[in-house]
């Protein structure tokens, strides 16, 4: 029997957080893909400047929601963690890490945009000013560079951790056969399987 909540519960994650999961699994494997399709266009390519300005515009809002994800972890904590002592560790700093790399990702993003001062248009919707340019926060000198740079690797090891948690998240359930991975799905096993060691 699989039982569904709305919110999160002991042993499962609710609808909503198993929404805003997927919805960023989808939003950031788009960015991904497009940030590695658009770098490899020449200047004539009809997607020259407009994919660039899709993937800063998408990049921006995905600010959204990762602030929303935050606060609805903060109002309604995520389920127990289950595995051994190591792996409920790893699985904890995995999670912190993604919400780091997500925040550098945009932070990065937005200072290669704004390092010349100009100012981030989102899909010609709004604008977002070069609040940094000139400020005694950051260099100006190289900066854009610096901060591609940042912003590569961070994507790098984004791609890192999104691998590593796939494969936790498979072995736990083929492997393990503790029903674990349901619980992203919104859907929670009456008869979870916890063992801890």
């Amino acid at each position: 029997m699989v039982k569904t909540h709305w919110k999160n519960t002991r042993n499962c994650y609710g609808w909503a957080f198993a929404f805003l999961h997927w919805l960023m699994v989808v939003w950031l494997l788009a960015l991904i893909g497009l940030g590695l399709w658009m770098v490899s266009l020449d200047y004539y390519h009809p997607w020259y400047v407009r994919a660039p300005d899709w993937h800063r515009s998408l990049g921006v809002l995905l600010g959204v929601p990762l602030l929303v994800r935050l606060l609805w972890r903060w109002m309604n904590p995520p389920p127990v963690l289950t595995g051994t002592a190591t792996s409920r560790f790893l699985a904890r700093w995995v999670h912190r890490l993604f919400y780091v790399l997500m925040f550098f990702l945009i932070l990065s993003g937005y200072l290669i945009t704004t390092a010349r001062g100009a100012s981030v248009e989102v899909f010609d919707w709004f604008e977002i000013p070069a609040w940094f340019f000139g400020s005694a926060f950051l260099p100006a000198e190289n900066l854009e560079d610096q901060a591609g740079w940042w912003h590569r690797w961070l994507a790098y090891g984004l791609v890192g951790l999104i691998v590593l948690h796939a494969a936790a998240a498979l072995w736990h359930h083929f492997v393990l056969g503790d029903g674990s991975l349901w619980r992203i799905f919104g859907r929670c096993p009456t008869q979870l399987s916890d063992r801890r060691k």
